[in-house]
């Protein structure tokens, strides 16, 4: 008997190996071994955005810098940081979001620990050189602030597909680009995060064109930088 139950032993090991050890793996090479979506909402301040029960991630990307250097979203692995779409010739929101943004910057832009994430949406034009000087106009001294470019569909499939903030071209309107003025706040592990409105959902995205929402972000991002 001892002997048939150490073969049965065996036999469940062996079942067990060759189902998980392939999605240990797997998981080893997708580094999503950091905290369970349990583990992270056990004792988080702000809010998970949550889709099917999976908790929303900021998408993979890799675009270049105004200093025309590939920045991927694994430079921001360990950093809080705050995304945004903007483009250098806007002549409404896109100031007053960047100026909104050095806020920001001037809060949190020395630490190793934070970044900022500017995605141009008009690419052609927004070349490295003309982010570098659209940087260096509106004062920006922080390294960990990145003003980004990529070809169109890239930057478009980022916004509207991967965090589903519109952005898009129409030449119908002032400046040629439509696009929603919001800052996506991301935690250490790439997580979209929000604080709750007074019904206990999370806003989701912050207002960038809003003093008020700005200092809320401001506040947030320090309570992510001590979880």
């Amino acid at each position: 008997m001892k002997k048939n139950s150490y073969i049965g032993i065996s036999l469940i090991v062996l079942v067990f190996g060759i189902y998980a050890v392939p999605k240990i793996v797997d998981r080893l090479k997708n580094d999503n071994t950091v905290d369970q979506p349990k583990d992270l909402k056990s004792n988080a301040k702000l809010a998970f955005l949550e889709i099917n029960d999976t908790l929303k991630q900021m998408p993979d990307f890799t675009f270049r810098n105004q200093d025309s250097l590939l920045i991927s979203k694994s430079d921001f692995k360990g950093k809080v940081y705050v995304v945004d779409f903007f483009f250098t010739s806007c002549p409404t929101i896109c100031p007053v979001m960047t100026e909104n943004m050095k806020i920001l910057e001037k809060a949190y832009g020395n630490r190793d620990d934070f970044a900022i994430a500017s995605f141009t949406i008009s690419p052609q034009i927004d070349t490295p050189i003309v982010l570098k000087k659209y940087a260096e106009r509106h004062g920006v001294t922080s390294l960990n602030w990145h003003f980004l470019t990529e070809e169109d569909q890239n930057v478009y499939d980022l916004s509207n597909k991967g965090l589903n903030i519109f952005t898009g071209i129409n030449p119908a309107v002032e400046g040629g680009f439509e696009h929603q003025g919001f800052f996506a706040l991301i935690d250490k592990n790439g997580y979209i995060r929000s604080r709750k409105d007074q019904y206990g959902n999370p806003i989701v995205y912050y207002q960038g064109t809003d003093k008020e929402q700005v200092e809320w972000i401001k506040e947030d991002i320090q309570k992510l930088l001590e979880e």
